[in-house]
């Protein structure tokens, strides 16, 4: 067996179903198995599961109790039989294409590890191609997750669409099944100490759903910004210019809104985030507007999450922690 998706899944059956619909409609002739882990779900996917049987008759379904997607994505790969895993979120949508860009990347025998952009899809709501354009613009992230030239970091797999040859991700132990955000990025700067060769594949980009609202999407990357900080005490040296700056948005943004300094800067990069958004997305004005709504939820969220983990560790000498605990899949 060449490849193995691995997908974690919990209570959402719906995507699942898109998902592997994408992956029935996949080009070429490569082999390739299925490996779903349902993560203690009060919503099965089981029906779903048995109605791709047939077109996939490669398929592996576990069903265990809830612990996270890490150690979920640890089981699968522990029942995967493929030479590379393709590891997936359960919020993607694969074109055809997907396989084939992989595979012929993946000719050169180097390469241990990779990943690919995400996009937004012509269906998605509003919400999503706001939220998308703003975890996607180099003018908000700097291009890091893979989707610009001249990225402000280099680029690193995430776990939403990351591969791996499975004998490196055993070798590394998979997953920090104690992290619950940023686990992703521990999992690749790992690769990158142990001298692993990982490239961006832009062909293999996914249409990631990001099923969220703009309270949800605050929660996620405001839980990112903690994770920045342990992320820079398991990898000192790791944080950059880029993951400061949200901090520093922050921080200016409050002084401008309080004190009234720099508000005229603030509106013009609202303009600015318009204008680009409007040309980027295929919603109009109203994506666009949201577009703005969103880039402001992502720094504010992102950055007051650093400046709350900077301050738990360096001025309360608190341990690890994160915020929003609900549960794993928010």
């Amino acid at each position: 067996m060449r490849y193995s998706f691995v997908i974690p899944v919990y209570n959402r059956p719906e995507e699942l179903e898109e998902l592997l619909g994408s992956i029935v409609r996949l080009r070429g002739d490569y082999a390739y198995e299925v490996v779903i882990v349902e993560d203690g779900s009060t919503r099965s996917s089981e029906e779903v599961v048995a109605r791709y049987r047939q077109q996939l008759p490669s398929l592996v379904y576990l069903v265990v109790p809830n612990g996270g997607p890490s150690r979920a994505r640890n089981l699968g790969v522990a029942e995967a039989s493929g030479e590379y895993v393709l590891i997936l979120d359960s919020d993607v949508v694969l074109p055809e294409g997907y396989l084939a860009a992989v595979d012929a990347a993946l000719q050169d025998p180097t390469v241990e590890a990779f990943g690919g952009p995400d996009a937004a899809s012509p269906d998605f709501s509003p919400v999503q191609q706001a939220i998308n354009y703003a975890m996607t613009s180099p003018l908000t992230t700097g291009g890091i997750r893979g989707g610009s030239a001249g990225a402000m970091e280099q680029f690193k797999p995430r776990s939403f669409n990351l591969g791996c040859r499975r004998e490196r991700y055993l070798a590394l132990g998979g997953f920090d099944e104690r992290m619950r955000f940023g686990e992703d990025i521990d999992f690749s700067l790992r690769l990158l100490e142990a001298g692993a060769r990982t490239i961006l594949i832009p062909g293999a980009w996914v249409y990631h759903k990001r099923r969220v609202d703009f309270r949800k999407f605050f929660r996620q990357v405001h839980n990112s910004g903690i994770a920045r900080i342990h992320l820079e005490t398991r990898h000192p040296g790791s944080t950059r210019l880029v993951h400061l700056l949200p901090a520093a948005f922050t921080v200016v943004s409050l002084l401008a809104i309080t004190f009234g300094w720099g508000r005229c800067g603030l509106v013009a990069l609202a303009l600015l985030w318009f204008v680009d958004a409007l040309q980027r997305t295929r919603g109009g004005a109203e994506v666009a507007a949201l577009s703005v709504v969103a880039c402001f939820v992502q720094l504010w969220g992102y950055g007051s999450g650093f400046l709350r983990a900077w301050w738990g560790k360096y001025v309360q000498r608190k341990p690890e922690f994160t915020a929003f605990k609900d549960n794993f899949y928010d």
